[in-house]
């Protein structure tokens, strides 16, 4: 049997791949892992979502645990109920970002923390044998429908004040945040005009991944009507992306360190967490503060289990998945939102002034494609050539592919998880510094593989 679980749960195509019996398993695999007595279920704007929780439902119920149904929510708003309300189990119905044929289950313990690989392999060992935990007819579960939002607010509101009146756009995109994130920064006082905030699975007004491209009216409208910043959540609310007053897209790589860098200073120092892509600016930013920045895979199930484990003040990835410890484990776009203008707030700045404190490298991006068969093993293989070839490097690290960083840059290269690519990824602190390392790396690469051809 393929492995199930990804990075983000169980995803693929509605009805292809994810279809409702396979729904119903996933759900009953988790309640018998967990020895569940009680879950929460939500689901994002996605067509399929009814159809996919009425199985997972059933699943759950089949098991003997009582659902606590939170209908049409974020993922984070999901994931602090289960917490809040004393859940064994959180599951969203969610792809996240992917387009709209597509959906998937996220699943969450009761600490508001994505399922670990230990846990996703336990629950794929019980799929695989079909080893559920059935009730007695007796003892069914039962379901019962909740306001989560309510729960989520009061925790955001008692975590933000805000004393400015801030006039923010925001673009839910049609997605799961579509009534909590305009309300939220509503209740904190903030003027809101809500761009794509009702519902819809098709995502007609842009993609649901907020990037440079997909917020072009998001940004126009900022600047039109002279608003303070532009806020966007792509189709589960778990990422934020911002325009600045201006009306420019917001780098990804920047807000995270200039966040993390105001994290910093308030707590006086500490750990943040990114992954092995993110920007060398997080480290710039981080030293300024007297913080350290701990790297792991990409996947923000491993970014949270680490600011878990290291005690972490802050944490995210570049793609607007920012982690707030103090409140929950789960990455929270619309909390992410009243924060970041907290932080404005605070510093008394705008934000092109507050992202522009953080230096900007060169990133370039290679895909040198590899024999499915071959790349991994020729990733493990590179470490020890890419080191004999820049001997000055200063760090090395293979917890995500093999990483190297270098006093004018870094080098990162991964085998791609869904195509017969070798991924390399250079920044450098001049365009000149990122142009030496790709085409050094790039040679060394194309060498290996020759290599292994003959």
């Amino acid at each position: 049997m393929a492995k199930l679980f990804g990075s983000s749960g169980v995803r693929g195509l509605a009805n292809v791949d994810l279809t409702p019996i396979l729904a119903c398993k996933v759900a009953l695999a988790v309640a018998t892992h967990a020895i569940a007595k009680k879950a929460v279920v939500a689901r994002d704007t996605r067509v399929s979502g009814c159809m996919l929780e009425d199985a997972l439902v059933s699943g759950l119920l089949s098991n003997g645990t009582d659902v606590l149904l939170a209908g049409m929510v974020p993922t984070p708003v999901l994931a602090y109920a289960a917490k809040a309300l004393g859940a064994d189990v959180g599951f969203m119905l969610t792809a996240s970002h992917n387009p709209p044929q597509y959906n998937g289950i996220k699943v969450f313990n009761g600490d508001s923390l994505s399922y670990t690989d230990a846990d996703q392999d336990a629950v794929e060992k019980i799929l695989a044998d079909e080893n559920f935990a059935l009730a007695d007819w007796r003892s069914l579960g039962k379901t019962t429908p909740i306001d989560a939002s309510q729960v989520y607010m009061s925790m955001a509101q008692k975590a933000v004040t805000l004393k400015r009146r801030w006039n923010v756009v925001v673009d839910p995109g049609c997605g799961a945040a579509f009534s909590i994130a305009p309300q939220l920064l509503k209740a904190l006082g903030c003027k809101v005009t809500a761009l794509n905030a009702q519902p819809d699975g098709y995502f007609p007004a842009r993609k649901s991944e907020p990037t440079a491209e997909s917020l072009q009216d998001l940004a126009k409208t900022v600047k039109t009507l002279h608003a303070d910043v532009g806020v966007a959540f792509d189709g589960d609310a778990d990422r934020v992306a911002f325009i600045d007053e201006r009306g420019f897209f917001v780098n990804f790589d920047r807000s995270l360190a200039a966040y993390g860098a105001f994290a910093l200073k308030q707590r006086g120092g500490g750990v943040v967490v990114t992954n092995v892509e993110a920007s060398m600016c997080v480290e710039t930013m981080a030293q300024k503060y007297g913080g350290k920045v701990v790297r792991t895979r990409v996947g923000d199930i491993y970014v949270s289990e680490a600011i878990k484990r290291d005690g972490a003040v802050f944490g995210g990835e570049p793609c607007g998945a920012w982690v707030h410890p103090q409140l929950h484990l789960c990455p929270d776009g619309p909390l992410s939102a009243a924060l970041f203008l907290a932080a404005l707030e605070e510093e008394g700045k705008s934000v092109s002034e507050f992202v522009g404190e953080v230096p900007e490298y060169i990133t370039m991006r290679e895909n040198i494609v590899c024999k499915n068969e071959q790349k991994y093993k020729l990733v493990e293989k590179l470490s020890d050539a890419l080191k004999d070839a820049f001997p000055a490097y200063t760090d090395f690290s293979t917890v995500d592919g093999a990483r190297l960083a270098l006093k004018n840059g870094w080098l990162l290269v991964r085998a791609s998880g869904t195509e017969p690519l070798i991924r390399l990824t250079v920044e450098g602190e001049s365009p000149q510094a990122a142009k030496d390392i790709t085409q050094k790396a790039t040679a060394l690469i194309h060498k290996q593989i020759e290599a292994n051809q003959t």
